[in-house]
């Protein structure tokens, strides 16, 4: 019972690990190394470079809308596999309580992070349409 309790605990670790590393590798791709010369943003740039590498959008309001609604769909995505996996699981369980019980949960697990996903969608984008377009000029 030890080892196999020990060698679940080493594979959960290792796969936290890597993710966290594979986070981080991603984080130093996008934003660099401190201190280096490559930046986002260049003296050379202008407004539209800037507008071309952000997909036409013009205001940080709008293009954070963007980037939100990006990560909003592929959580969503997530949720939705989730929702297949426990379902899998659920008809593969051959009747064994231990793991109908594990697909239920999981089942529940993501229908409610779907509902949680939906409710940030509208609460994001209402707050973030509704305030305006952010290109009106201050005064």
């Amino acid at each position: 019972m030890k080892t196999s309790s020990f060698s679940r605990e080493l594979i959960k670790d290792s796969l936290l690990f890597g993710g966290m590393l594979a986070i981080l590798l991603v984080l130093w791709h996008f934003v660099g190394v401190p201190g280096a010369s490559a930046a986002l943003i260049d003296a050379s740039d202008n407004p539209e470079n800037i507008s071309a590498a952000t997909g036409g959008e013009g205001s940080f309001r709008t293009l954070a809308r963007v980037i939100i609604n990006f990560f909003l769909y592929f959580l969503g995505f997530i949720a939705t596999a989730m929702i297949i996996y426990g379902g899998v699981l659920y008809v593969t369980s051959g009747g064994q309580d231990e793991q109908t019980g594990k697909a239920k949960k999981i089942l529940i697990y993501a229908i409610v992070g779907i509902v949680i996903i939906l409710l940030s969608f509208a609460i994001v984008n209402t707050v973030i349409l509704g305030a305006g377009t952010g290109d009106e000029a201050v005064t």
